[in-house]
């Protein structure tokens, strides 16, 4: 059996928070005004997941909504749950996602007893994160997350920021770096906004290509004049991994979508965050085994899409980083896996302009010993303390790294 993680959503939707550009509440026929996991629900996912094959390690993702919103009492019966269920000698890995804002000394205390890994969702400075970043009464919530992580801190858990690069923020690549650096947070990722309406246009808050390549330019310059060593930045290590090692360590960038499992709050499961839909449901927990899930026709159909890119790929030096970026940029109203991503030109901006700087880091890895050990360590710390960009909400280490 391929070893998967889970991405679970067990407040569905639900959300303290009504960020603008939110994709999700718009996207999903939630049916309750409040969803939450029931235990039952719980106990059979767990139990489940604890059967199958995952050469000893589980790796467990929650995200939403806002997952917290369950309380502490759940999370407290997820542990309690995992450990009646584990096979001997597994490990065990809890990631999630959290916007911060509910974050208490609590369940700060718990996370890290549990040794949790958090992503925190912060956009940059105060001006930049508020003005979409809104709660239900349409208030700043960024004084609340720095609340919040502040609470982590006292506790050490381990935390990474998640930055959503918006319409507001695409030009502000300096900025936000050096704002995240000088708050003391040196574990980046940085995800692009794009969203469609429902005649295939981007919504007002997306990017543009052009944008994404332009950020992530100066993203770079920003990085390598002196903290190669010092910040991580997801997207950065993927591809020095890709260039010494030839293994890919995040989803967007391999040939198959097959990469983990999404678990709604009523036991639904779907092959992808982002489509999460009545045609890629691929049955539920209580009545499927997770076999059944692996050999879902539906699942590798939507998977084996990631290779059916558009004809104009086929010939992009670029090809190998990509396969035709994330399926999620390539379905517009067309609803084709073969459109062309709306972020192409920004991607061969970016590898035009960084690219030599990238193999030339990276050969230096492969021939020098002392800096190639040098890296192994940093990608193992990447590991321990980052969550995967794929989606899952599980640890680096524990999924696409794999």
């Amino acid at each position: 059996m391929k070893p998967f993680s889970l991405l679970i959503k067990p407040a569905s939707a639900d959300c303290n928070l009504r960020c603008h550009y939110c994709f999700y509440i718009d996207h999903l026929e939630i049916g309750k005004d409040h969803p939450r996991m029931s235990e039952d629900i719980l106990e059979s996912m767990i139990a489940g997941y604890m059967q199958t094959d995952q050469n000893n390690n589980y790796a467990f993702g929650w995200q939403g909504g806002e997952p917290t919103m369950m309380g502490l009492k759940f999370f407290k019966k997820v542990v309690e749950l995992q450990a009646r269920y584990a096979p001997p000698n597994a490990v065990i890995s809890n990631g999630l996602q959290t916007n911060g804002t509910l974050i208490t000394n609590d369940i700060a205390k718990f996370f890290a007893e549990y040794k949790f890994l958090l992503g925190v969702s912060l956009d940059g400075p105060e001006y930049l994160h508020d003005f979409y970043r809104k709660t239900i009464s349409l208030k700043p919530t960024h004084s609340q997350v720095l609340r919040g992580i502040n609470h982590l801190r006292k506790h050490n858990v381990e935390f990474n920021i998640l930055s959503l690069v918006n319409d507001k923020t695409v030009r502000r690549a300096s900025e936000i770096y050096h704002y995240l650096k000088d708050q003391g947070f040196f574990y980046h990722q940085y995800i692009p906004c794009v969203e469609y309406d429902d005649r295939g246009k981007l919504k007002p808050f997306s990017i543009t290509g052009e944008d994404w390549g332009d950020f992530l330019c100066d993203l770079f310059e920003q990085w390598i004049k002196e903290d190669i060593n010092k910040v991580s930045i997801r997207l950065f290590d993927s591809i020095l991994n890709y260039l010494v090692s030839g293994t890919y360590s995040v989803c967007y960038m391999s040939n198959n979508c097959c990469q983990y499992f999404v678990v709604e709050y009523d036991g639904g499961v779907y092959p992808c965050d982002f489509f999460v839909r009545k045609d890629l449901l691929l049955g539920n927990v209580k009545t499927h085994t997770w076999n059944d899930f692996l050999d879902s026709a539906t699942y590798h159909t939507f998977g084996n899409q990631k290779a059916e890119f558009n004809s104009r790929c086929n010939n992009c030096p670029f090809i190998s980083f990509c396969h035709g970026d994330c399926q999620k940029h390539r379905y517009n109203i067309l609803n084709s896996s073969r459109t062309l991503s709306t972020l192409c030109k920004g991607w061969k901006k970016f590898y035009v302009n960084t690219l030599p700087r990238f193999k030339i880091l990276a050969d230096q890895i492969k021939k020098n010993n002392d800096l190639n050990s040098s890296f192994q360590i940093k990608v193992k710390k990447i590991s321990r303390n980052a969550l995967c960009p794929c989606g899952s909400g599980s640890k680096y280490k524990d999924c696409c790294l794999r």
